[in-house]
This record gives C-alpha cells, sequence and structure tokens, in this order.
C-alpha cells in the first residue's frame, strides 16, 4: 500500500513538473510578444494588434497565475481559474474602449507591420497552443489556460483578415471591427470560464469536511 501511494505520489509530481515546464515556455513567449505587439500596434496604428497584445498581457498574468497554483488544492485551481476570467473580462473592457477611441478617429493601419506581427504572433501562439493542447483535460487549470491559447489563435488570425481587408479596401472599418470581434470574444470566454471555475469551487468547497462547532 505504501508503495502504490508512493507511486501515485511520484507520478503526481512528475505530472506537476511537466505543466510547470510548459506554462513557463508559454509565460515567457506571450509576455515578449506582449512588448513586439503593443509597440507594432502603436507604430501601425492598428487596434487589432493593440487588442491582440493587451490579450498577451492579459494571457502573461494568467499563466505566472497558474504556475504559482500548480503545487496548490483544487480550490486554488478554481480560484485561479476566476483570476482568469476576471482578467479576460477587463481586458475585453479595454478593448472596447481602445475601439471606440478608434471610432472617434479613424486611421487605416499600416499593413505591411499589421501583416508581419500577426504571422509572427500566430506562429508563437500556435507553438504554445500544441503545448497546452495535450493537457487541456487535465485540471480546470490547465484548461483554462488552453482556452486563453485559443482564444489568441483566434484573434491572431482576425488580425491577419483584418490586414488583408484593410490592403484591399484602404478603410480602418475592418481593423475596427476586428478589435470589437476580440473584445467580444474575450468576455465570451471570460463568462465561461467564470462560470465553470465557480462550479469547480463550490466542488472543492463540498469536499472540505465541515467542522463541527
Amino acid at each position: 500500500m505504501d508503495d502504490c501511494c508512493e507511486a501515485k505520489a511520484d507520478e503526481l509530481d512528475a505530472i506537476r513538473a511537466s505543466h510547470a515546464r510548459v506554462l513557463w515556455v508559454v509565460l515567457v513567449i506571450n509576455a515578449l510578444m506582449f512588448f513586439v505587439e503593443f509597440g507594432a500596434g502603436v507604430i501601425s496604428d492598428s487596434s487589432a494588434l493593440l487588442a491582440d497584445s493587451l490579450d498577451m498581457l492579459g494571457d502573461s498574468f494568467v499563466y505566472g497565475f497558474s504556475l504559482f497554483v500548480i503545487h496548490r488544492s483544487l480550490a486554488w485551481h478554481a480560484r485561479a481559474a476566476l483570476f482568469k476570467g476576471a482578467i479576460m473580462a477587463v481586458f475585453g473592457v479595454g478593448v472596447l474602449f481602445e475601439v471606440f477611441l478608434e471610432l472617434r478617429d479613424p486611421v487605416a493601419p499600416t499593413v505591411p507591420t499589421m501583416a508581419a506581427i500577426g504571422v509572427l504572433a500566430l506562429a508563437a501562439n500556435g507553438f504554445c497552443f500544441g503545448l497546452l493542447w495535450r493537457h487541456r483535460a487535465d485540471n480546470i487549470n490547465l484548461r483554462s489556460t488552453w482556452l486563453c491559447s485559443r482564444n489568441d489563435l483566434i484573434a491572431n488570425s482576425a488580425v491577419l483578415a483584418a490586414a488583408a481587408l484593410v490592403a484591399v479596401s484602404g478603410s480602418a472599418w475592418p481593423d475596427i471591427i476586428v478589435g470589437l470581434g476580440i473584445a467580444v470574444l474575450f468576455l465570451r470566454t471570460a463568462a465561461t470560464v467564470l462560470r465553470e471555475a465557480f462550479d469547480e469551487l463550490g466542488r472543492a468547497r463540498a469536499d472540505v469536511p465541515q467542522s463541527v462547532g
């Protein structure tokens, strides 16, 4: 029995170590891409790139908190998911505000910069998505992290579509519409993550023995 428990503990430690390695890699990639995309968004006047860069920043916080709770209880994993949902909601609102500012004075973004950074971000997030894919069903902490990565791919693809449409039309509207779409995606995913996190937190609390007082 002791050998069995020890084997299970070693297996759990190995799984957590694997999770930590993956999370460190995607954390570093997202932090670097935030600076790249944010700078490119400012230079190219692209709402879509700025929105995507804020997503990268939010994901960096998300992955950092995921690392913080990796050796903690299921209740802490649920709290991490709550934090992620809140971060996504905040950045969704922030992107909506950025789109509102762009609507006041629409400026067509610089397409070559927008497209080049969009391709780079898509490649970076595709790599992160591949790392997280195999862990997406391990627990709510990794599932919510994987949902963040999935959103990144959708947003990156939308940025490239916006760049193509801006190049064809010469209008700022494709960029604005994509920025708005990214904000809506953030908010919808935030609602999903928050709902699942509250459910998981409720189950974790129900499993804790109540003290007799």
